[in-house]
């Protein structure tokens, strides 16, 4: 390249920048200033309405866990009282409370050991309820039935809620297979 050629380059570099400078000036920013951030205010108030937000969410998050708790336990004893009358069509008898609803799982050994039992009659071992206790079991025989169940049914199945003591209220509230 020549002399001149160069000195055409350099006029037509100079002239972009120019018109690159002009057009940015238009819009209110120069290339001598430097970029405005946030202010400290303005910094504080996003990171509050972002922690107002995520407040929201997990109380949000926590009532609908514990709506899926309770539908998964009711679901559990559903689950198990299909399994029970499956159990009484063979057996001609409901396990009793001894023998609870690992019977459904495999053949008792106590006393009255089913001749006909044709188990398993749950797609896996009985589990406990979904806050991690034992679902309790009883048969009409039992001395336990509480006073409330009505006379006629052949067993009850309870899950204790969240507290995983009998009574309570809102999550700590029992699940019971007669209501």
């Amino acid at each position: 390249m020549g002399k001149t050629a160069v000195k055409t380059v350099k006029k037509k570099i100079r002239r972009i920048c120019y018109e690159v400078r002009k057009f940015w000036r238009r819009f209110g920013k120069d290339f001598g200033e430097e970029a405005e951030g946030f202010t400290y205010v303005e910094t504080v108030a996003v990171i509050a309405i972002g922690a107002v937000l995520t407040a929201g969410s997990v109380f949000s998050a926590t009532k609908l866990i514990a709506s899926a708790r309770k539908t998964a336990a009711k679901n559990q004893i559903e689950q198990f009282s299909c399994a029970l009358q499956i159990y009484f069509l063979d057996c001609g008898r409901f396990p009793t409370t001894e023998q609870g609803l690992s019977a459904l799982w495999e053949k008792p050994v106590f006393y009255p050991v089913p001749e006909n039992w044709n188990g398993p009659y749950l797609d896996r071992e009985p589990g406990n309820d979904p806050w991690g206790t034992d679902f309790k079991y009883l048969s009409a025989e039992s001395s336990a039935m509480p006073a409330e169940v009505p006379e006629s049914l052949p067993f009850v199945l309870i899950s204790y809620g969240s507290d995983g003591k009998e009574g309570g209220k809102g999550d700590a509230g029992d699940i019971c297979s007669w209501k």
